[in-house]
C-alpha cells in the first residue's frame, strides 16, 4: 500500500530541514524502512493490517509498504536537501486485484547503487531494518534517541491532524450520552462511538477502543464485551478517532442512572486532580512531580472518603497510592499513542518505586502534547492481594474497600497542548459530568 500526493508538502520539506540538524548525524548516512505486510498464517492471500513504521511515516508524509527514505548530510546542498524517497514499483496482480498506481519517487531497486557509492560509510537506521544496510548500531542509538526528541514538539501540520481527530472523537461520546440506560451492551455503545468517528471525518479509530461497564471499568485495557449496563454502573470509555496517523486519546467516565454519593465523590476527586495537572503543563515542568502531585491530590481525597488513612505525601512515598491509581498519569500522543514517550536526552529512569509506572521522565516544552488520565479503580486482583493487605493494612479501610471492590473505576484523560502560555486542551468539547 502507498499513499501519496505527487509534491512533497511544504510541511515535510521544513520538517526534513530541521531534522537535517538536529539528528547531529555527522558523517553517517540515514535510511528509514516502512517494512512489509506481513502475511496471515492460514495462507488466505491476506495480510495483517499495514502501517508503515511510524519513524518512516513522519520522514515520507505517506503509507508506503517497501518504501525507504533516505539522507545523506553531504549532500545537503542538493536541490532535495540530501533526501530521497525510494518506492517499489507497482506490479501488474497489484494493479489488477488491488487498483494500485505507481506512487512518485525513486524506484527501489536503486538504492542499492544508492548505498554503493557510500560505502564505509556508517549507516543510522531508523524504522523497518533493511537487509541490505546493515546499521552501525551505536550511531543507529544516537540517531534515534535525537530523532524522538526532534519530534516530541508538534509542529503546526501536527497540531492541525489532532485537531481534526479531536473534533472527529466528540460526536462520538455526545452519541454515547443518549444511550446510557440499562441494557445497554458494551459491544453496542463501541459500534455507535466508533461509528460516529468515521461519520465525522476519522479514516479509523486510533487504538482498540475501551468500554468497561459495571466492574470492566476497572480494567485497564478492557476490551468491550457482551456484557449489559445496569442502573448504578460505571461506564468508563476510552477511545478516540485518528486522522491520517494522528489521535485523539480520550477517556471518559459516566453513571447509568442516578449515582451514589460515593460514586459522586470519587468521580469529583479524579476530576479535580485532573484539572489541577493540566493547569500545571506549562514549559519547563517536569512531567514526573505532575504525576506526583495529581498522585498526592488524590490519595488526599481518598482519605476525605474515609478509604485511606495517613499523610497524602507519605503514602505516596510508600507507593501505597498504586493500589487506586496503578498507571502513569499519562504520555505524549500524536502519531500514534505514546508517541515520543520516554526519557529526557541524557537521562536515566528514575529509581524511586513510586515512578515506576510514568511512561516518561522530562520537562514539558511549548509544542508537546500529552495526555492527562489519572485515575481511581477498585481492582480486585490489587486489594484482594494478601501481600499488599498486609504491607498496607493501617493505610486503608479494608473493610469500605470491600463494600466496593465490584464498583470499577473512574479515568478522566484530555490532550494537552503545551504552549509559550496557559496550556491548550485540544479534546475540551467533550463534555465532563458524571
Amino acid at each position: 500500500m502507498c499513499n501519496v500526493t505527487p509534491i512533497m508538502s511544504d510541511f515535510l520539506s521544513v520538517r526534513r530541514s530541521r531534522l537535517a540538524s538536529e539528528l547531529q548525524l555527522d558523517d553517517a548516512i540515514l535510511v528509514a524502512g516502512a517494512g512489509i505486510p506481513i502475511p496471515l498464517p492460514e495462507g488466505s492471500d491476506q495480510t495483517y493490517p499495514f502501517r508503515s513504521h511510524a519513524e518512516y511515516y513522519y520522514l515520507a508524509g505517506h503509507e508506503c509498504a517497501g518504501g525507504v527514505v533516505a539522507f545523506d548530510p553531504r549532500d545537503r546542498s542538493a536541490p532535495d536537501g540530501g533526501w530521497i524517497s525510494f518506492v517499489p514499483a507497482v506490479t501488474e496482480g497489484e494493479r489488477v486485484w488491488e487498483g494500485r498506481a505507481q506512487m512518485p519517487g525513486t524506484p527501489l531497486a536503486s538504492l542499492d547503487s544508492w548505498l554503493a557509492t557510500r560505502r564505509g560509510r556508517p549507516i543510522a537506521s531508523l524504522g523497518a531494518k533493511l537487509l541490505n544496510a546493515p546499521p552501525d548500531e551505536a550511531a543507529s542509538h544516537r540517531v534515534r534517541e535525537n530523532f524522538k526528541h526532534a519530534r516530541r514538539p508538534k509542529d503546526a501540520h501536527e497540531v492541525g491532524l489532532i485537531r481534526r481527530a479531536a473534533a472527529a472523537t466528540a460526536p462520538g461520546y455526545a452519541k454515547l450520552r443518549s444511550l446510557l440506560c440499562p441494557g445497554v451492551t458494551e459491544r453496542s455503545l463501541q459500534i455507535e462511538l466508533e461509528a460516529e468517528f468515521f461519520r465525522h471525518g476519522a479514516t479509523r479509530p486510533g487504538y482498540g477502543s475501551i468500554v468497561g461497564s459495571g466492574p470492566n471499568a476497572a480494567v485497564l485495557h478492557f476490551e468491550p464485551s457482551s456484557r449489559a449496563a445496569r442502573a448504578g454502573d460505571f461506564v468508563l470509555v476510552d477511545a478516540g478517532g485518528e486522522i491520517d496517523r494522528y489521535l485523539a486519546d480520550v477517556t471518559r467516565t459516566y453513571v447509568v442512572g442516578e449515582p451514589t454519593a460515593f460514586q459522586r465523590d470519587l468521580y469529583q476527586v479524579v476530576l479535580s486532580a485532573e484539572e489541577h495537572a493540566i493547569a500545571r503543563c506549562v514549559p519547563g515542568a517536569e512531567w514526573k512531580e505532575i504525576h506526583l502531585a495529581a498522585a498526592v491530590e488524590m490519595v488526599g481525597g481518598l482519605i476525605a472518603m474515609g478509604v485511606m488513612r495517613g499523610a497524602p505525601e507519605s503514602l505516596v512515598e510508600q507507593e501505597a497510592h498504586t493500589l487506586f491509581f496503578p498507571h502513569g498519569l499519562g504520555h505524549m500522543v500524536g502519531l500514534g499513542v505514546r508517541d515520543g514517550s520516554g526519557l529526557q536526552l541524557g537521562r536515566s529512569k528514575d529509581p524511586r518505586p513510586c515512578l515506576r509506572t510514568l511512561r516518561m521522565d522530562l520537562p514539558l516544552a511549548p509544542g508537546h502534547v500529552v495526555t492527562i488520565e489519572p485515575g481511581l479503580y477498585f481492582i480486585p486482583a490489587l486489594l484482594n492481594d494478601p501481600a499488599r493487605r498486609t504491607r498496607f493494612r493501617d493505610c486503608v479501610s479494608w473493610g469500605l474497600v470491600d463494600q466496593h471492590l465490584h464498583l470499577g473505576g473512574v479515568r478522566i484523560e484530555d490532550n494537552i497542548r503545551v504552549t509559550d502560555g496557559p496550556p491548550e486542551n485540544l479534546t475540551a468539547a467533550i463534555p465532563k459530568s458524571l
